[in-house]
């Protein structure tokens, strides 16, 4: 674990972390105490990159070609 606050974190950070923690846990490196705060810790990190994930599904768009042959952009939807 490292100090650094998660705000600041890129997703690539949050995600290194993420998984050491989850390594920690799943080998019981820790103890029950350090265990308890790390998995505190990766929740928070979790949230941290679903949230950036949002961010950046938000930024792309989608290319399409009219009709008329003009291009035209609109949200990306990536529930279909």
């Amino acid at each position: 674990m490292t100090d650094k606050p998660i705000k600041d974190m890129s997703f690539e950070e949050a995600m290194q972390e993420l998984e050491s923690i989850v390594h920690q846990l799943e080998t019981g490196e820790a103890g029950l105490e350090k265990s308890i705060k790390s998995y505190e810790r990766g929740i928070d990190l979790k949230k941290h990159c679903d949230s950036k994930l949002k961010q950046a599904s938000m930024k792309i768009e989608k290319v399409m070609m009219n009709q008329d042959g003009s291009v035209s952009t609109t949200d990306a939807n990536f529930d279909n």
